[in-house]
């Protein structure tokens, strides 16, 4: 084979299997391969060339996908390394300025990623301490405020929460993260103390309600057999038990049905009373209303005398008759009233009339309003021939007046 038979731009081999590349003006001898061809021995160190283009090639597409971690300047530094004196076969100096351009961008890919790293690291120390924070406004709440079940769950998110950032958020200080730990896990013992605590104080108000509502119970249940006359008794044991403070919801709930039966039981009694009652009452009403229909000619009477007559015989047999219902008390009394007013009316007026000092008084000015119209006729008289209209329209409105008066008197 001879010395054309194997080379390429970049190398050449010799007779003697010896691998050449060419650098510059010159070229530097890369390895021999005696045991195969002049071809297989360039291929040989072409493919080393190849693995280092690669790994070059890789570098470039991570550094400028923004992708390289910090390991890159490394990795950089050793393939400059690598091509001082590479066994291959290719453009090393093309190699190497790809390389060295790598430096630069190495350097300003780490000072960003050393930039997130450092805002993200002081975004979970912001993270984490508005966990904290939070849990200790939680347990800072004032316990008449607090709604445990709320605030425990609260808790828990927030525990999850710090469990999160913790596995997979950005490492922080571990004295940082000590010190925030420590102020969460005060916190979340305050809440947990001050919710034993609250619970506690809870069972021991329910015991204590428990027993005096029991004993409230036992007395209105003990007024079943007394019927109707034990509702007074039962009234007196619901004050004491409004008194007796509250239980839980579900405990006061129970209790309280149990007195509540107790109180059935009297009120069932009352209402059975109440039912034979209002029958008896509706038979009234019944009779009531029949008396009303015989009574209502009595409001065309104009005798006074005769119209009491009727009315009080009316009146006889109404309260003869006895109560109503109630919700029909108010319209019957109100149509027996009516007639009432229309007798009382005509008695009034009679009275009126007949009164013996009412009729003095009555002639006494009839005979003076009489006396003034004759005056006031003859002035008119006089004025209509004097031809006076002024004192003829005065002595003329006047009479009129004193007429209307006079008229009054009479009727």
């Amino acid at each position: 084979m001879t010395e054309a038979t194997g080379q390429n731009p970049w190398g050449r081999v010799d007779e003697d299997r010896t691998v050449y590349v060419r650098e510059g003006e010159g070229e530097r001898a890369v390895g021999a391969f005696p045991d195969g061809t002049a071809e297989e021995a360039l291929a040989y160190f072409e493919r080393k060339y190849a693995d280092i283009a690669g790994q070059v090639t890789l570098l470039e597409a991570r550094i400028a996908r923004g992708v390289a971690d910090a390991s890159a300047a490394d990795t950089v530094a050793k393939l400059q390394e690598t091509l001082v004196e590479p066994a291959a076969v290719g453009d090393i100096e093309g190699l190497r300025t790809r390389v060295a351009a790598l430096v630069e961008k190495t350097a300003v890919l780490t000072k960003q990623q050393n930039a997130e790293r450092d805002a993200a690291k002081q975004a979970a120390v912001a993270k984490r301490e508005a966990i904290v924070i939070e849990a200790e406004a939680l347990a800072a709440q004032p316990e008449a405020s607090i709604r445990w079940k709320d605030t425990s769950e609260a808790f828990e998110k927030l525990f999850t929460d710090w469990q999160t950032a913790q596995r997979s958020g950005p490492q922080v200080p571990k004295a940082q993260a000590d010190a925030m730990w420590k102020r969460f896990r005060a916190a979340r013992h305050s809440f947990d103390a001050a919710r034993r605590a609250h619970f506690a104080q809870l069972d021991a108000n329910n015991k204590d309600v428990k027993q005096r509502k029991e004993r409230i119970i036992a007395a209105a249940e003990a007024l079943a057999p007394r019927g109707i006359e034990g509702i007074p008794a039962y009234r007196s044991l619901l004050d004491d038990w409004k008194a007796a403070g509250r239980a839980s919801r579900k405990l006061d709930d129970q209790l309280w049905a149990r007195f509540k039966a107790a109180g059935d039981q009297l009120y069932a009694a009352k209402a059975a009373e109440a039912a034979q009652t209002n029958e008896e009452y509706t038979a009234n009403l019944e009779a009531k209303e029949a008396i009303l229909v015989e009574a209502t000619p009595i409001l065309e009477v104009k005798d006074h005398a005769a119209a009491r007559k009727q009315l009080t015989a009316i009146q006889l047999r109404w309260d003869e008759i006895g109560r109503v219902p109630r919700e029909s008390l108010r319209e019957v009394e109100g149509r027996l009233r009516k007639i009432e007013d229309h007798v009382k009316a005509l008695e009034e007026d009679h009275w009126r009339k007949t009164n013996p000092e009412t009729q003095a008084r009555s002639e006494g000015l009839r005979g003076q309003l009489e006396a003034s119209i004759a005056e006031l006729t003859a002035e008119i008289a006089e004025a209509t021939a004097a031809g006076d209209t002024k004192a003829k329209a005065a002595a003329e409105q006047t009479l009129e007046t004193q007429r209307s008066w006079l008229a009054a008197i009479d009727g």
